[in-house]
């Protein structure tokens, strides 16, 4: 059976609808906020599989939220920080 290309993205790179109020700030920061937990989960699986350590996949998330993939015009999230418990 032949894929295409979309179906393999669609697949690879889920992404779900948005039910909050349609705003330009709100749909930018709802796609970060699924590119964000994509990656994460991505991290998660290769940290359980054993292909990373706890510390490296530590790293790798905080990287990320260092990057703030985030839509920045929120002000709780550009105050909250990435504590290490």
């Amino acid at each position: 059976m032949m894929h295409s290309q979309h179906d393999k993205e669609q697949f690879l790179y889920p992404r779900s609808r948005y039910y909050g109020s349609y705003t330009a700030e709100n749909l930018l920061f709802n796609a970060n906020l699924q590119e964000f937990a994509h990656k994460v989960s991505i991290i998660s699986a290769l940290h359980t599989g054993g292909k990373l350590s706890s510390e490296q996949a530590y790293d790798q998330i905080e990287k990320l939220w260092q990057q703030r993939i985030w839509a920045s015009g929120s002000a709780l999230l550009s105050q909250a920080s990435f504590a290490r418990y």
